[in-house]
């Protein structure tokens, strides 16, 4: 299949590499750094074992024209970034192109296909004006989730930490004949890629341990086993959690696992930092609305009260602020040890 990946970063990097090297016409849509590099070396992949894996068969371009129309886009890029590519978007797109959504938490679309009172809602912490609403190709879109964690340690390199489920799903929960063949395309690939009727429920069990663990690691600077072992942490991580499936409850939405077996699952992990702590550490803008504001605006509309949740979203809103006015990074190191 001929595949656009938007934007290399530790999961577009990730899928990317690995779809090329099943043998798909894989072009990344990216700039920068990571743009001379993949254009010299390829895309590499470090796996789990060590091994390095180097998909140099494909390219890489800043000219979504140049890439041309593609059976499938891959919307990597995260959530807060996503208007600024909208508008290149058609350049990327036929009326068959189907195009997948790969950003954590509520995704702009969420009440799209909905049904329900809030059918057609816009979720204004992802989507202010409601410019994705209105410009995306939304009977094109397949929903999916992240689940494998991923680093970005270079550019044009990523080492996959675990995991690599990315379920997929129709906006409206068919099992459509394009979706089956989406999800054989990432199977073949070495990813496993369920198909799930109800893609909206599985995006609020990642947004539950997302919402609670991005924000307290950023805040805490620690990784997810430090979170889970600490009596305080772990409790306000809970906390959260009560507080969104309150939410996600009066949505329609049910968890296939307990509380604590999420939170177990997140300590499994171990010394893993969060995408959120890795963006506070390289002074990137970390994707706070989608992952923690769109929860509490969600409580709102479903009159769901969130006090934890909306105090942790105050304090990291603050934090992106001050290092985005401050042009500063933020990261722990060892006293007396050289920056």
């Amino acid at each position: 299949m001929k595949i656009a990946v938007i934007g290399a970063g530790a999961i577009g990097g990730y899928v990317g590499v690995k779809l090329a090297l099943a043998g798909n016409d894989v072009s990344f849509i990216v700039r920068g750094a990571n743009l001379t590099t993949i254009r010299r070396d390829g895309m590499k992949l470090i796996a789990q074992d060590g091994s390095e894996h180097v998909a140099r068969n494909v390219r890489a371009t800043n000219d979504y024209a140049q890439a041309g129309v593609q059976d499938v886009v891959v919307i990597a890029v995260k959530a807060h970034q996503v208007e600024a590519i909208a508008g290149d978007l058609p350049k990327l797109l036929g009326p068959e192109t189907l195009v997948v959504t790969m950003q954590n938490g509520i995704p702009f679309w969420y009440f799209h296909a909905h049904g329900g009172a809030h059918a057609g809602s816009v979720v204004k912490s992802v989507d202010p004006a409601g410019a994705l609403m209105r410009s995306m190709p939304l009977g094109q879109i397949i929903g999916s989730v992240v689940y494998p964690a991923c680093e970005l340690i270079a550019p044009g390199v990523v080492r996959h930490v675990e995991g690599d489920r990315f379920p997929l799903g129709e906006l409206d929960g068919t099992k459509s004949e394009r979706l089956l063949r989406l999800s054989q395309c990432f199977e073949a690939a070495g990813m496993k890629a369920p198909v799930l009727d109800d893609i909206r429920s599985e995006i609020w069990l990642k947004l539950w341990g997302n919402l609670t663990f991005n924000p307290i690691s950023a805040l805490a600077h620690a990784t997810l086993v430090d979170i889970c072992q600490f009596p305080l942490t772990r409790e306000l991580a809970a906390d959260m959690m009560r507080e969104a499936q309150a939410v996600a409850d009066k949505l329609g939405i049910g968890f296939r696992v307990s509380l604590e077996r999420r939170i177990a699952g997140a300590e499994k992990v171990g010394a893993h930092k969060t995408s959120m702590l890795q963006d506070v550490e390289a002074g990137r803008a970390p994707e706070i609305d989608a992952l923690v504001g769109s929860v509490a605006e969600l409580g709102r509309l479903t009159a769901t009260p969130t006090p934890h949740i909306d105090t942790v979203f105050a304090l990291v809103k603050l934090l992106a602020r001050t290092l985005e006015v401050e042009r500063a990074q933020l990261s722990v190191r060892q006293i007396g040890k050289a920056a």
